[in-house]
């Protein structure tokens, strides 16, 4: 059957000088949508009738409304609802932040007591808070500072005296406030990828840098925007503290068209006060939220007023400093000289020597499942060790408990001989606080498998937050090193680029260079390729091969077996928690001695 098609019209169109056709200069006409069309007419009716409605209608007393919008009393009680809002808010976040890492804590019985408070105060009402605190030297008549328990008092006052009804207000909408923002935060801290806390710890950050530098900041993306709204409530419920009698903008309107009975007129002026309250806090909002997406986004969001500042100034208002890697260099000096141990040890220096692992013994479980069984390894200084088998074989799991990411069931990790995390003493071990670990986990540098870069962070401050804040190096020296290695990995001009603004090779690069800059003694690799496209694997491979010429102790879990080959000075095969076969590479690949290695290669090869 044939298909009968006209092409008669076509000698009628223009033709382009290669024989196609010419689409330059087409007219383009733009869809057309009449359900958006009539929808647009129907909102600009309502919009204007309501107007009209509103400022016409002499019984909405416009004029009443002009004499009392600025009157003293409306003022003043303005200033007390917004000073009630803003101590309240800092003072309830501040306590609400403390309830929701009280509530993530690993203390039963902290987390307890905060799930309580919560429980409690979001059961009570506001105004009977409010009416509580107000009678509370009904209940206390007097407060006492001394040693509790004990005859032993240093000052005592009238209840009365210190509780005036702006105090038990502001206590009230505090107290209230703490325990629904710290759900909001604690909500925000459980949305960030836990990869992130990681990371954090295996760069040795301190627990509370890695809170407030690491969490808190990427949570601000969720926490913001009911953040806001509870501030928001909290502005218009200050209205719910006329119950004591407290003269803030609501209860000064009401005490007015009491006395002249104006009713509707004085509460509009409390409605568009409250409006233009709301208006400063969503503004104020938009900005917050935009300053704290930066990383999150390819392209930051459009400021509300930046095309109108550029126009007015001609530049951007607040712009972010640039930091350019070639100044830097030149203000604060080159680099000391690297130590080199051998003739193609120069592409990536050494700053100290390599470590030595020796793993004594080390089983792992999760539940019923045993990922570790009685795992014993002597990796010595400088050489490259990589870890092949197949996925859930335990690899991952041994390479995380050498830097203490995961706590053994038995045996222990020796690092140069000192333990990562413990203490030994004769045949007990006793595991170090958080703070030791972290100390010692800085010299087991740590590449994972999903890159995990603090999207928030620029590249090279991603690269220079661990050494600054263990305070391994100062600021400029940190700079300085940060564009030495990015250099290094080929990425000079990345410095001032998020992460997510990165392909996924340039990323884990960076990510090589975030762990070298605390010039550990070991570096461990995660699978550093499997989560990149075949594109880009070459690109980080590269990097790695120049590592293991330098002399750095690496260990690499890798399903790259031309890699292993190449690199790997000593190849391990590992198959449900346990050290099938070791040997060299040209042993184990090619001359496999046990059965399930040959079985493995044989599928993979």
């Amino acid at each position: 059957m044939a298909i009968a098609t006209d092409y008669s019209d076509a000698r009628s169109l223009p033709q382009s000088s290669s024989g196609g056709e010419d689409y330059t200069h087409y007219r383009i006409v733009k869809a057309k949508y009449p359900a958006r069309f009539f929808g647009t007419l129907f909102a600009a009716f309502v919009i204007v009738v309501t107007l009209q409605s509103i400022l016409t209608n002499p019984k909405w007393g416009w004029s009443v409304f002009a004499e009392w919008f600025f009157a003293a009393p409306v003022l003043a009680g303005l200033a007390r609802t917004l000073l009630l809002t803003a101590l309240a808010t800092v003072l309830g976040f501040a306590l609400g932040t403390a309830l929701a890492l009280a509530r993530v804590s690993k203390s039963p019985l902290l987390g307890g007591l905060s799930w309580a408070y919560i429980w409690l105060l979001r059961s009570i009402p506001l105004i009977v808070l409010l009416l509580i605190l107000n009678n509370l030297g009904y209940l206390y008549a007097t407060v006492r500072i001394g040693v509790p328990y004990t005859d032993i008092l240093f000052a005592e006052y009238p209840t009365i005296s210190i509780l005036s009804p702006f105090a038990a207000a502001l206590i009230g909408l505090s107290l209230n406030q703490a325990a629904f923002s710290s759900e909001i935060i604690r909500g925000g801290i459980l949305s960030v990828d836990q990869g992130q806390l990681e990371a954090a710890a295996a760069l040795g950050l301190p627990r509370t840098r890695q809170a407030f530098r690491i969490i808190l900041p990427q949570a601000m993306r969720t926490i913001l925007p009911t953040g806001f709204n509870e501030i928001i409530s909290l502005a218009k419920g200050t209205s719910m503290v006329y119950v004591l009698a407290l003269p803030e903008l609501f209860y000064t309107v009401q005490v007015i068209y009491r006395r002249n009975l104006e009713v509707v007129p004085l509460l509009m002026v409390a409605t568009v006060w409250y409006l233009i309250i709301m208006t400063v806090l969503s503004v104020g909002q938009y900005y917050i939220e935009r300053y704290f997406a930066k990383g999150a986004l390819r392209n930051a969001p459009v400021s509300l007023f930046g095309p109108t500042l550029r126009r007015l100034f001609g530049a951007p208002i607040l712009a972010r400093p640039q930091i350019e890697p070639a100044s830097l260099v030149s203000s604060h000096g080159q680099l000391p000289p690297l130590p080199k141990t051998g003739a193609q040890r120069e592409t990536f220096g050494q700053w100290r020597a390599p470590g030595w692992v020796k793993i004594h013994g080390v089983s792992k479980s999760f539940g019923q499942l045993k990922v570790l069984d009685n795992i014993r390894l002597d990796i010595k200084a400088g050489s490259v060790t990589a870890i092949l088998g197949p996925s859930g074989s335990g690899k991952s799991t041994l390479l995380r408990t050498i830097n203490h990411l995961e706590r053994v069931d038995d045996g222990f990790i020796t690092v140069d001989g000192e333990l990562v995390g413990y203490r030994k003493s004769g045949r007990t071990l006793y595991e170090l606080k958080e703070k030791d670990i972290l100390k010692r986990r800085a010299e087991v540098g740590m590449v994972f498998q999903s890159f995990n870069l603090f999207p928030h962070l620029t590249v090279l401050e991603n690269i220079i937050e661990a050494p600054v804040s263990l305070k391994r190096l100062s600021r400029p020296e940190a700079i300085n090193l940060a564009c030495d290695l990015l250099a290094r990995v080929g990425l000079g001009d990345k410095t001032n680029t998020y992460p997510r603004q990165l392909s996924g090779g340039q990323q884990q690069r960076v990510a090589i260079a975030r762990a070298l800059a605390l010039r550990p003694k070991v570096l461990l690799f995660d699978e550093p390729t499997s989560a990149l496209d075949p594109e880009l694997v070459g690109e980080v491979l590269d990097v790695i091969k120049e590592l293991a010429r330098s002399g750095t102790t690496l260990i690499i879990v890798t399903h790259e077996i031309g890699f292993a080959r190449e690199v790997a000075d000593t190849v391990i095969f590992m198959d449900a928690g346990k050290i099938v076969e070791t040997g060299s590479p040209d042993q184990i690949l090619n001359r496999p001695a046990n059965a399930r290695t040959a079985e493995f290669l044989a599928k993979v090869l």
